[in-house]
């Protein structure tokens, strides 16, 4: 179109220079009245027309041109963008036919553009979508002029990918019609890794992979909807480790690690597939059980996992014994909700421990009733010392040698205002698990400096008392600096204490209890052993532990003039206590004949019914006083 104007200006110059030519020589009147125009005026008014003329046209050839050089730069520009684009372009005409694609779009489907000009992009389709994804696509690109989502496509060589895809709708400017369909998308595989990586941290133990208890109780909560919806049932099991706290403080965590990672294998071999295995934390696991035809099924199963667990397991040079207690609740019987259910799971799973561990346990409603009435007296108990509910009486230890009282244990007791009498056998556990028995003890203490005071101002000067220390306690940190300050505070010296602790609470952490218990033999305290041979009896401890006495548990003295094993044991203690320098104390003396096999063998004190129940503190020196009026005893026979 150019070069037709310029012949049509170059047409008008002609015209424009003859008619000046053909005019030239004569005047042109400009108006009948007026004057003619010389001719010499004329020719210059034409020469000067036919210059702009002339340079008009140049200047249009000129903006052609640079229009022509503009157009192929932004033509240049756009293949380049296109090649060198990260993401891949694929444009197509109104009718969905692949026009152009670029660089990109090969290297991530593996077509060539020779492979796919001319044909629908369909070709690219996985197969995961259904039609009404593509409805929806097509309906929001043509109502919005684009459309931009996660969309799953095949490659050249069959496999699928994730991908971001981009469309827009290119409508002609003068008829708004569309001409054109352009797409851009990137490969997202790498970040669906990621992604996927993340969510199976977020849902997963890192230590055995299980499901976790976020992903443990969305399976629940959709298990439970199942079950409403078809009428069906599904079992939770509740699995807790039996003493795995002791394998994991004695051994180190990584054993109890690898431990923890075995014991996940062994439940996920023991599942079905259908069954969800998760760890919630520490050494508590839960399997969740759907598609069961009877209850049988489930105490099958249950029993399945207790004998599974119940067998040794080598972690490098050690061979460990754990075993399990299993909590079993039925859905919708037992619960129909996640919290419930776990709840009662729990329940049922203490209840095991309590029948003695390595065993499952259906839940029962009366659980429910007990472990109601069990949170209710904890409540309670954290008050009865503000409420001075609970009192300290004292058992008097009696002197073989002497016979008179040695020393006394203190002993809790506690009169509810409405159950009145509530035994230690109760109470005790509460506040050793809720984390009361701590400031109580503190208490404790503070009311035997009170008494022992009381006691010294009226001539029981030689007055010893034996606290005794629960496993709590004796991990509290803090336990050294709060006796040390109730005894700076009372103006008394340790000498006048004993405090005795458990073998269990010595096995946990041998290392630190030698380190505690050498600290308490610094300020002056005496250590006794509560319940010896009762626990995890070792030679090894009495030789580490610096121990002053061992108190020989009531089972053993019991039947102890009918039972020859319950002799030998007790002789057998005594004299291993004495080649130890240590005294010994006989616990739940009842009876003359057992005093009698006691004072034989060497025993150095007794307490128990026979001389005294647990006294009132005013009761006290009334009783020591008639002990040291008692004629002293006679030596006993050597055996």
């Amino acid at each position: 179109m150019g070069w037709r104007r310029g012949i049509g200006f170059l047409a008008v110059t002609a015209v424009m220079l003859g008619m000046v030519f053909a005019a030239y020589g004569q005047d042109w009147p400009l108006e009948t009245d007026a004057a003619p125009v010389p001719s010499g005026v004329l020719l210059a008014v034409g020469l000067l027309a036919a210059l702009l003329t002339l340079l008009l046209i140049g200047f249009m050839f000129l903006r052609q041109r640079a229009s022509h050089v503009d157009v192929r730069r932004e033509l240049h520009l756009t293949r380049v963008v296109m090649e060198k684009s990260p993401n891949a372009i694929l444009i197509t005409d109104a009718d969905n036919r692949i026009l152009a694609v670029n660089h990109a779009f090969t290297r991530i489907t593996g077509y060539t553009p020779e492979d796919v000009r001319g044909k629908n992009p369909a070709l690219l389709s996985s197969g995961r979508h259904d039609q009404a994804f593509y409805r929806e696509m097509w309906r929001s690109l043509l109502q919005n002029g684009a459309w931009s989502g996660e969309i799953w496509d095949k490659r050249k060589d069959g496999s699928h990918y994730p991908k971001w895809l981009i469309i827009h709708a290119i409508r002609n400017p003068e008829s708004g019609r569309i001409d054109n369909f352009l797409a851009i998308f990137s490969d997202i595989s790498e970040r669906k890794q990621t992604e996927d990586r993340i969510h199976h941290m977020a849902h997963h133990d890192p230590l055995t992979d299980l499901p976790n208890r976020l992903l443990l109780n969305d399976r629940l909560e959709n298990a439970l909807a199942r079950t409403r919806r078809e009428e069906t049932c599904l079992a939770l099991m509740f699995i807790d480790l039996d003493d795995f706290k002791q394998i994991n403080d004695s051994l180190g965590h990584a054993v109890g690690d690898r431990l923890l990672i075995e014991v996940a294998g062994r439940l996920r071999d023991v599942a079905r597939d259908s069954d969800t295995v998760s760890r919630l934390g520490g050494d508590e696991f839960v399997m969740v059980m759907e598609g069961f035809r009877n209850t049988r099924d489930v105490e099958c199963m249950a029993r399945k996992i207790v004998d599974t667990l119940d067998s040794p397991v080598d972690v490098d040079e050690h061979s460990l014994h754990v075993t399990a207690s299993v909590g079993v609740v039925v859905a919708p019987a037992d619960g129909e909700d996640v919290e419930t259910l776990m709840r009662h799971a729990d329940m049922a799973m203490y209840f095991a421990k309590e029948q003695g561990k390595n065993n499952a346990q259906f839940y029962e409603l009366e659980m429910n009733r007990e472990a109601a009435e069990r949170l209710g007296l904890g409540s309670a108990l954290r008050m009865a010392v503000r409420r001075q509910e609970l009192t300290v009486q004292f058992q008097p230890m009696i002197d073989l040698a002497s016979g008179r009282v040695g020393a006394v244990e203190a002993l809790l007791r506690w009169q509810h205002p409405e159950q009145g009498h509530i035994s230690p056998d109760r109470f005790i556990p509460l506040a050793e698990a809720n984390g009361s028995i701590v400031p109580i003890g503190a208490w404790v203490l503070e009311e035997c400096c009170r008494m022992l005071k009381v006691w010294h101002g009226i001539g029981l000067e030689d007055m010893r008392i034996c606290i005794n220390l629960s496993p709590r306690q004796f991990r509290h940190p803090g336990l050294i600096d709060d006796f040390s300050a109730i005894l700076a505070a009372a103006g008394l010296d340790a000498c006048h204490f004993e405090l005795e602790v458990t073998e269990g609470a010595l096995a946990e952490k041998p290392e630190q209890a030698t380190e505690l218990l050498n600290r308490f033999k610094a300020q002056g305290f005496s250590i006794a052993v509560d319940d010896f041979g009762t626990g995890y009896s070792s030679l090894a401890y009495l030789k580490i532990f610096p121990i002053d006495r061992l108190k020989i548990d009531r089972s053993f003295v019991r039947d102890i003039v009918t039972d020859s094993s319950d002799r030998e044991i007790t002789s057998a203690v005594i004299a291993l206590a004495h080649n130890l320098n240590m005294s010994v104390v006989a616990e739940g003396v009842e009876n003359q004949e057992q005093l009698g096999f006691l004072r034989q063998r060497g025993c150095d004190c007794v307490q128990g019914f026979y001389f005294s129940r647990p006294l009132a503190a005013e009761y006290l020196p009334d009783f020591v006083n008639a002990m040291a009026r008692r004629p002293k005893p006679p030596r006993p026979a050597t055996v």
